[in-house]
């Protein structure tokens, strides 16, 4: 099967869902629940980022892609404003599982929601070609974001 960019984006889809799942099982007070919560942070923005250069964007440019598009990325907003939170409070807390349940609904919940449908709208806007191209420019443009990230 020939690379596009929704094979693309699905291989972080699920590294998402399972940083989700093992951050949720991890134990309170131990390095394995930060390191989780590190993965999951940079993995949802290098591929937050990426993914916004690399479909979004040129989705945003047909009106049959507006109302999704824009949807999409305020879903990427409420992700980022959770990673936010959970930065700054306490990691061993009932407060802190609430804020990592509620993050993981929400990544949940945007995953479903952007491959049931804006995958179905974007795939009748794009080509085949330009399926292919923007899957090498995400990939790109990932492990660029994942390697700047990480050395924060």
């Amino acid at each position: 099967m020939k690379d596009n960019i929704y094979t693309a984006l699905r291989e972080s889809h699920d590294r998402q869902r399972s940083l989700c799942r093992k951050l949720l099982r991890s134990q309170p007070h131990t390095e394995r629940r930060q390191e989780l919560f590190s993965l999951l942070r940079i993995e949802l923005a290098a591929h937050a980022a990426a993914e916004e250069r690399f479909l979004y964007a040129p989705i945003l440019m047909h009106d049959a892609g507006l109302d999704s598009s824009r949807h999409a990325l305020h879903e990427h907003h409420e992700i980022d404003e959770i990673i936010e939170d959970m930065q700054v409070v306490r990691k061993t807390g009932a407060g802190w599982l609430a804020k990592a349940r509620k993050l993981s609904e929400k990544v949940h919940h945007h995953l479903r929601e952007e491959e049931k449908k804006f995958f179905q709208v974007s795939g009748k806007i794009l080509s085949e070609t330009q399926k292919a191209r923007l899957a090498a420019q995400y990939r790109k443009d990932f492990q660029r974001m994942h390697k700047a990230l990480s050395a924060e």
